[in-house]
């Protein structure tokens, strides 16, 4: 896919939840939100309806390219939910369920992340554009589950320049695994708490997985300097700072 140029945005809000499919009596929460949870929140501003999980084939890999970099740092809470037993109600009332079990959740605290989006479909891309400029949503945007509602800001529209290194590289984002070298592919000697994991990337129409990639970060935000086996992407904040990113595939 030929990149130019990126939309930028920040997400943030004060809890987050990204389950883990394979837990079951305690859900418990991905780190960072997966690729899939980025493709339902960006569906999810432009008006991409989740019936039939139809705003899924427009986010798949051979057309649209995310990007994600740590604002915060990670932070964990347990908080008990009261799940209630709507097959068992009494009656057409709420207030007529009787049947309740608490639940530990795992949540994310006081998230915040930053976006970089390219997509080869253009409309896709201008409407993004136009929503965030406007903070505008079609649907409400949430981290994860609907009670965790999200705000955003707009960053700006940015040029996006390829770029090869045999050396360390500083990478403001998250990097799949599988882009850095097998040899001395991570520089330890800077002070860091780095972590991997493996997440879903992409889904078909019927919500099954059909990639998986394990993530390398930073636990608190830090760039991390590796040595990359494929191009990284660096982005010009109209002559200011740079960053340097990866897109997760």
């Amino acid at each position: 896919m030929s990149i130019n140029k990126v939309l930028i945005f920040d997400v943030w809000g004060n809890y987050a939840h990204f389950r883990r499919f394979y837990t079951t009596t305690s859900p418990l929460t991905f780190p960072i939100p997966p690729r899939t949870a980025l493709c339902g929140l960006i569906a999810a501003i432009i008006g991409k309806e989740k019936a039939k999980n139809e705003y899924l084939k427009y986010f798949a890999l051979n057309k649209a390219s995310i990007g994600l970099r740590l604002l915060n740092p990670i932070k964990k809470i347990m908080i008990a939910e009261n799940l209630i037993h709507t097959g068992n109600a009494k009656g057409p009332g709420m207030n007529l369920i009787i049947e309740r079990t608490q639940i530990n959740f795992e949540f994310l605290k006081d998230p915040k992340y930053r976006i970089y989006f390219h997509h080869m479909n253009e409309d896709i891309y201008q409407q993004l554009k136009e929503n965030l400029i406007n903070h505008k949503s079609t649907y409400t945007p949430c981290l994860g589950l609907s009670e965790n509602i999200a705000n955003f800001e707009f960053i700006g529209e940015f040029k996006a320049k390829p770029e090869t290194s045999e050396r360390y590289v500083k990478i403001n984002s998250v990097l799949p695994t599988e882009k850095i070298a097998e040899k001395e592919g991570i520089n330890f000697n800077f002070e860091g708490e780095y972590f991997s994991i493996r997440v879903p990337i992409e889904l078909n129409l019927e919500r099954v997985v059909t990639k998986y990639s394990d993530i390398f970060f930073e636990r608190t935000g830090r760039p991390v300097e590796a040595k990359l086996t494929s191009p990284y992407w660096s982005i010009d904040y109209n002559g200011g700072t740079n960053e340097n990113i990866v897109f997760i595939e």
